[in-house]
């Protein structure tokens, strides 16, 4: 697979090595300190570039008939236009705020226990997410992918930073430091009793083989996807 990178970073990096690991060829690099190559002669671009860059990038890549898969979070003010883009272009687009196994696994067992849960007034719901101090959004993607997924099937109607049990408001925590890959853990608590599922990310590499999964999925095919179509979750 001839593979477009962009976004040069920590991410990006990882995605290199192991996609020549994997036999894969990285055709372009596009980033502010790394320019390598040309777009067209990739068969699929991966984004994990900053938040302000994300969108520039990814119509970059559609423009240029390259697909797209994309790990940035923190930009998705702008997914809408995407969707719209990517139609128009008749091309595809995947995004997903985590693309390792373990996670989008923790998703689905927060997502069915939600559902469980929601008709248990006893309950309160938090989340509380950790990441190294380089990590520039907050909340992390991975966590509001996790409150919007409460949110949708339980009592809650909105996630807060600042919560303090406010009623119906969703309290989500983040925490900065250092030499931390990832770790979300949500809450379910009662007077009675308390239910906690925890995922933590031990090395970049998860992230990176589970993108790689991804942009192989997505060659040929059309469309806006998620992660859940990848895994048939």
């Amino acid at each position: 697979m001839k593979i477009a990178i962009l976004g040069y970073g920590k991410m990006g990096r990882e995605i290199e090595k192991l996609a020549l690991e994997e036999k894969h060829q990285i055709v372009s690099i596009i980033d502010k300190k790394k320019l390598f190559g040309d777009i067209k002669d990739s068969e699929v671009a991966i984004n994990f570039s900053t938040p302000n860059s994300a969108l520039e990038n990814i119509f970059l890549a559609l423009n240029n008939d390259v697909p797209v898969v994309c790990g940035t979070t923190g930009w998705l003010n702008d997914f809408d236009k995407v969707v719209k883009h990517t139609k128009e272009k008749n091309n595809a687009f995947l995004y997903s705020s985590n693309f390792s196994f373990g996670v989008n696994l923790f998703f689905k067992i927060n997502h069915e226990l939600a559902k469980l849960i929601k008709e248990q007034t006893d309950y309160n719901i938090s989340i509380k997410e950790t990441h190294h101090i380089e990590k520039i959004d907050a909340p992390s993607g991975t966590a509001i992918s996790l409150a919007e997924d409460i949110i949708n099937n339980t009592k809650y109607e909105n996630w807060s930073l600042t919560s303090r049990n406010e009623k119906n408001i969703l309290s989500v925590k983040s925490e900065r430091k250092e030499k931390v890959h990832g770790i979300h853990q949500v809450n379910y608590s009662s007077i009675l009793d308390d239910i906690s599922i925890r995922h933590e990310s031990f090395s970049r590499k998860s992230f990176a083989k589970g993108a790689l999964l991804a942009a192989l999925w997505l060659k040929g095919k059309k469309g806006v996807f998620g992660m859940n179509d990848v895994l048939n979750f």
